[in-house]
């Protein structure tokens, strides 16, 4: 075990996938748990479908998938919004057409990747991604937009309570409710966007869902929620690295993929966090600032 620890944290790849992930993990989860607590979680999957069209635009252009994700993931989160993501009706509305243009254009993209570049793997780096294959030079990239997501979420903090316990009240207050809600879905858009380059497209809401909502189920205080956001999040990263570099081992040099074993760690926990909660059901599930 002490040979496999050396020679996880002695590999670059490793090291690079640890930093882009571990930066990846604490922004989708702060922003994760507002997601789920102001129910937008359809609007996050929305985002990553339309982050799959900038980052399939962008492998055919032959630059970067992450400025492809982050372009498409904002642009449409300014749309969304000025359709209604908050009203039901307005966000069925949203997610729909979303879904739609999103997946329509990653389908042609990825298309035109394989006629006109030959490029065969073009679908499984934009859908599913890999922290192991990330550019060691964008990493300051990375941890920049990641901290301009998390000032976005600490500027907003106060209004993003009010706004998310209760709208009308949070309006009577004098909070903006509608810049609001556009920076937030601006942040919840970058975070899913470099969920995406880290574990693909399909992939991401895992990070972004996945740890929050365990959380949410630990405890009834947003603050508190956040953290064990963060930890959880982090912890299942890591140990998804740890287990896809091991596997390489085990089966002969054809490891799992590390997008897998990363939701695979998410899904357990929050497997683990049910089946708790349903042996110990004291908790109450009500959010509270």
């Amino acid at each position: 075990m002490s040979a496999l620890l050396g020679a996880f944290f002695a590999s670059s790849t490793v090291q690079t996938a640890l930093t882009v992930g571990t930066v990846v993990a604490t922004v989708t989860a702060v922003v994760g748990v507002f997601t789920i607590t102001r129910g937008q979680s359809f609007a996050g999957h929305a985002l990553a479908d339309m982050g799959a069209v900038g980052g399939s635009g962008a492998f055919l252009l032959g630059i970067s998938q992450l400025w492809g994700f982050v372009l498409a993931g904002v642009v449409s989160a300014v749309v969304m919004e000025s359709i209604g993501t908050r009203r039901l009706a307005g966000r069925d509305v949203a997610t729909g057409v979303v879904f739609g243009a999103g997946m329509g254009l990653t389908a042609l993209f990825l298309a035109l990747d394989t006629l006109t570049a030959g490029s065969s793997n073009a679908a499984v780096a934009v859908l599913f991604g890999s922290l192991f294959s990330i550019d060691t030079r964008l990493i300051p990239v990375v941890v920049l937009l990641g901290t301009i997501t998390l000032v976005i979420v600490g500027v907003t903090w106060r209004w993003l309570t009010l706004e998310t316990l209760d709208r009308d009240l949070a309006a009577a207050r004098g909070v903006p409710v509608r810049l609001t809600g556009i920076l937030f879905l601006i942040a919840l858009a970058l975070a899913v966007q470099l969920s995406s380059l880290s574990i693909g497209a399909i992939l991401s809401t895992a990070l972004l869902i996945g740890p929050a909502a365990t959380a949410l189920l630990c405890t009834r205080r947003l603050g508190v929620a956040v953290a064990l956001s963060i930890l959880m999040g982090i912890a299942q990263v890591w140990v998804g690295c740890l287990v896809a570099f091991a596997s390489f081992e085990w089966f002969g040099g054809k490891s799992w993929p590390v997008s897998f074993t990363i939701v695979a760690a998410v899904f357990l926990t929050y497997v683990a966090a049910r089946v708790i909660r349903a042996a110990v059901p004291s908790v109450s599930r009500t959010v509270v600032a």
